[in-house]
């Protein structure tokens, strides 16, 4: 659902120059089959080792079978602008793009 909420605000991702990146435990060919069957325009990484997991706190350790559903927005200078340890799937995407879009003028 998240991924899915992504690729349909992805052309207004776009438009506030925003890069969206998924992440995953999965290999690169589950990955690749995922993204081709939801049209993902945007890249999903793969995490097998658990070390960006570790890093960010979607998991507790490297033997974890599913990542905790968390969102992490980088600023353009590459520092850490918000972190979302826990996010609702359905609605994230939504709610993300309203609040990097600003009050309405």
């Amino acid at each position: 659902m998240q991924g899915c909420g992504f690729r349909d605000h992805f052309s207004e991702y776009r438009a506030l120059d925003v890069q969206i990146l998924g992440v995953s435990f999965d290999t690169v060919e589950e990955n690749a089959a995922f993204a081709q069957k939801f049209h993902f325009p945007f890249p999903l990484l793969c995490d097998t080792d658990r070390s960006l997991g570790l890093a960010y706190g979607a998991c507790t350790d490297a033997e974890a079978r599913y990542a905790n559903r968390i969102a992490v927005v980088i600023a353009a200078d590459g520092t850490i602008a918000e972190v979302h340890p826990s996010v609702n799937a359905g609605e994230f995407p939504a709610a993300l793009l309203a609040s990097l879009q600003g009050p309405p003028q």
